[in-house]
């Protein structure tokens, strides 16, 4: 079925908005920039609502300096760090999240924080100022970036959350948490909310505590004896995120999640698992066995690139693996994420 015109119904608009996109973007993307264009304009022509129109613009807006920052630094992995902003600075949790944030830096990542104090503080000085970057919230009480990232073009500000959760998912690979209060446990349970429906792409979820806390104990009784035993979530939702008391296991367990595994792409109902190594025929013929209640159709098979990532160029030279996931198990696909790390052709 060809896609319906997306239109404002006025012809002198739309020419006037055809030309526009062509002189901002002229190449694949104009059919982009002129949807875009056009929604501006359909809600000039339908909305009398001043409200609405300041939320949609500084949404809008923010959106698009986030990802001008952004866009040099897509090539590079990314770890945000959550956690309280009320730790004090010699605390365990700070110094774990200034090492476990120096390390990583290390290991080829740079670090995202909410760019406050506390948690969000010890993450950027351990990454330091060139491998940091904090995401900060306008507050009513004026929270203000933190001295280990204020005045770099790194620091963002948002106004609204929608969009400074939005930037946290999308730019990063990696999500740790320390302990923290209503914002880190919001921010906790987003991640794995969209991991488990598939609206991120996988990621190692970390949550950390010093030897000796409880935090994470008590929030796993909860969700174990209230959210799995009464069936609001299945067991399998477990594996979505892994509890842990060093900084050297956090960083184990992120490196591991990319040891085989590269990235992911949903084309049509085939979902394409890219590989940064070859796995063998038998190690294939494992995870079919351990894995067909998880697929609708057909068999896991290797496969190069489809058509639809060569026309974009997408990572051709990595093998992959091609499936009819039911994109609903996600609990058991981390579990096979988890398995085809520990192979080798």
């Amino acid at each position: 079925m060809n896609k319906r015109e997306y239109k404002t119904g006025r012809d002198d608009i739309d020419k006037v908005i055809a030309d526009l996109a062509k002189a901002c973007h002229p190449d694949d993307n104009v059919d982009l920039i002129e949807e875009m264009l056009t929604t501006i304009a359909k809600l000039g022509i339908e909305s009398n609502d001043r409200g609405d129109m300041k939320l949609i613009n500084v949404a809008l807006k923010e959106l698009r300096y986030a990802s001008k920052i952004f866009t040099s630094y897509r090539d590079e992995k990314k770890v945000v760090v959550f956690g309280s902003a009320r730790v004090r600075k010699d605390s365990d949790e700070y110094r774990m999240a200034e090492k476990l944030s120096k390390l990583i830096v290390e290991n080829g990542f740079k670090v995202i924080t909410g760019g406050g104090p506390g948690i969000m503080e010890a993450g950027n000085k351990g990454a330091g100022r060139e491998n940091s970057f904090s995401l900060n919230i306008k507050l009513p009480f004026e929270q203000k970036h933190n001295p280990y990232i204020i005045g770099d073009e790194k620091a963002i500000s948002f106004k609204y959350f929608f969009n400074r959760k939005l930037f946290f998912l999308k730019e990063s690979d990696a999500t740790v948490l320390f302990p923290g209060g209503f914002g880190t446990l919001d921010e906790g349970f987003e991640n794995i909310t969209l991991v488990q429906t598939g609206k991120s792409k996988p990621r190692p979820i970390i949550l950390i505590e010093p030897p000796g806390s409880q935090y994470w104990n008590h929030w796993f009784d909860f969700v174990t004896r209230v959210l799995v035993e009464s069936g609001f979530i299945s067991q399998n939702d477990m594996g979505l995120f892994i509890r842990v008391n060093t900084v050297e296991k956090a960083i184990d367990e992120i490196l591991q999640f990319y040891k085989v595994y590269h990235s992911i792409r949903y084309i049509g109902n085939k979902t394409v698992v890219r590989l940064k190594s070859l796995l063998s025929s038998e190690n294939i013929e494992v995870l079919n066995r351990k894995y067909a209640d998880i697929l609708r159709s057909g068999k896991i098979e290797l496969t190069d690139s489809l058509p639809a990532e060569q026309k974009g160029g997408e990572f051709l030279d990595l093998p992959r693996l091609v499936m009819d996931f039911n994109r609903c198990d996600y609990g058991k696909f981390y579990e096979m994420l988890r398995l085809l790390n520990t192979m080798r052709e």
